[in-house]
């Protein structure tokens, strides 16, 4: 018997016994942080886009507040990541992404509600349109790109609010403020 026979034999005993082997169930700290398609830098991305997307409606106290938007934009980032680590071919990628904007319009659509006959919620489910936006951008590695666009679209949210309370007459129909009864 040579010693590669007796090693041979050895990891067959140790692989039907492991426990017997503590230190072959070590897992080392780079497999656990091993995320396979996806990746630290992306996720970290995902998670400040949607800390200031979410702290903006948090803060007016609207639907889609930090948690969602964070789990939005890494649910996006998530599948097309998937996607693009699956499959090199940009057809397959664009109908995961065409996919993704299905099913992101009818969380939109759940967000919607009428009250008195105003529709209310178009906003933030044009937030979440925005959201899964930033979320697939960055998972075809736009991930610069997506600050600016979060940048963009809370100036949007802020300025507009501040251009609509200095002009009056831009707070007619749907956009009235609603009067409080004494």
């Amino acid at each position: 018997m040579g010693i590669r026979h007796l090693h041979r034999q050895w990891l067959r005993h140790t692989a039907r016994f492991p426990s017997h082997f503590p230190e072959k169930n070590v897992v080392s700290l780079d497999v656990l942080l091993d995320l396979g398609p996806f990746r630290w830098p992306a996720l970290f991305c995902c998670a400040l886009n949607g800390l200031l997307v979410g702290v903006e409606r948090q803060t007016r106290g609207k639907p889609v507040g930090i948690r969602t938007s964070i789990l939005i934009i890494s649910g996006t980032y998530c599948f097309m990541a998937m996607a693009v680590s699956l499959s090199p071919n940009t057809l397959d990628q664009a109908r995961v992404l065409g996919q993704i904007i299905t099913g992101v319009g009818f969380l939109g659509a759940g967000v919607m509600m009428t009250q008195d006959g105003k529709i209310h919620g178009v906003t933030s489910a044009a937030v979440i349109w925005v959201l899964a936006a930033l979320g697939l951008m960055i998972g075809l590695g736009y991930w610069r790109q997506s600050v600016v666009i979060t940048l963009l679209a809370l100036s949007v949210l802020y300025g507009v609010d501040k251009v609509e309370n200095t002009f009056q007459s831009l707070r007619r129909g749907v956009h009235q403020r609603l009067r409080r009864r004494h």
